[in-house]
């Protein structure tokens, strides 16, 4: 039977169908190997002849890089010589100059994903990563940094070879926002984190729970807008990605890394985005947030009820898509 659940954090609403597909097709349907585009048109090959160069960050070095931080050649946003974005307005309408910064961040092997990183690279793009949260957050333009990646042409990735994408914001999006109210009221009222609470919750149960290790912890959220969508959480409470301790940012990759795996070999290796859910820029004030990493399977389209409800219908129970990813037979 259908079940409508609330994201305790939000209060979004969505809808659990398994009626919907009795074993979702995607799990049995033959799918083409993943073939990467051809190294001699990719332009992260040859930074340089691409126009993709000097990086900003570049480890270990220029000559024998092996990940770099570098501006995207077609930047969302770009930064100028100004303190602030200016807000204005054109009649009722209101708008803001485009000032931010949009960078990629490129691994060296054209064919490895993040979860087919060692576990030592994986850690180091955390840490270009957060090095690149703590240099926006000395520039007083920037309010909220949005860091993600997409693989697969479902998911976004116009160019095959891995990347990962940061940008920096005058503004904190609306869906963190959003986010962000929700903990802030249940603190309020509980006087404990949310997220923590959730913590406790899914260890109480351990139905949603695929996989933890000392410092992290991955599980499908209870109210999964998305099949096979996992949330992993540092142990400890963090509300900023950029003042987490070495030791948990890099057990949060690791299990990242392993989720990833599960994912490409339970579910027929979707494309999907994972992106890091930070706290705004000024951490102080949200000491009630606790940052956590999303990863979004792209199964599911949005067709006319989701788009004029904004109500998700997953067609897998959460339940259901932990034990599969745990490589349990309950389906």
């Amino acid at each position: 039977m259908s079940e409508l659940r609330q994201d305790i954090t939000s209060g979004d609403w969505v809808i659990i169908a398994p009626g919907r597909a009795k074993r979702p097709i995607f799990l049995d349907k033959k799918k083409k190997p993943r073939t990467p585009a051809p190294k001699s048109i990719c332009p992260f090959e040859n930074l340089k002849e691409s126009g993709n160069w000097p990086p900003i960050i570049a480890y270990p070095n220029e000559k024998n890089w092996q990940i770099v931080l570098l501006k995207n050649k077609y930047p969302a946003l770009t930064h100028r010589n100004i303190r602030h974005a200016v807000s204005s307005r054109r009649g009722i309408y209101r708008h803001e100059a485009g000032v931010g910064y949009h960078d990629l961040v490129i691994t060296r092997d054209h064919n490895k994903n993040f979860a087919d990183l060692s576990p030592a690279m994986a850690a180091k793009l955390f840490d270009i990563f957060q090095e690149r949260h703590r240099m926006m957050a000395k520039d007083s333009c920037n309010a909220y940094v949005s860091t993600f990646y997409n693989w697969g042409q479902l998911a976004g990735a116009s160019i095959g070879h891995p990347h990962y994408q940061i940008l920096a914001l005058p503004i904190v999006p609306p869906h963190i926002v959003h986010s962000l109210a929700g903990s802030k009221a249940y603190f309020k009222k509980n006087h404990r984190c949310v997220r923590c609470d959730i913590l406790h919750e899914e260890h109480k149960h351990k139905h949603r729970i695929i996989a933890e290790n000392e410092f992290a912890i991955a599980f499908t959220p209870y109210a999964s807008k998305n099949p096979f969508e996992v949330s992993v959480f540092p142990k400890p409470h963090m509300s900023a990605f950029s003042e987490t301790p070495p030791d948990v940012l890099h057990g949060a990759a690791t299990l990242l890394q392993f989720v990833l795996r599960r994912v490409t070999t339970c579910v027929n290796d979707p494309d999907l985005n994972f992106f890091i859910h930070g706290a705004p820029l000024d951490h102080g004030k949200y000491f009630y947030h606790h940052w956590n990493i999303e990863i979004v399977p792209r199964i599911s389209l949005f067709g006319g009820f989701e788009y004029s409800t904004e109500i998700d219908i997953n067609i897998v129970d959460p339940d259901i898509a932990a034990a599969i990813l745990r490589g349990e037979s309950r389906i």
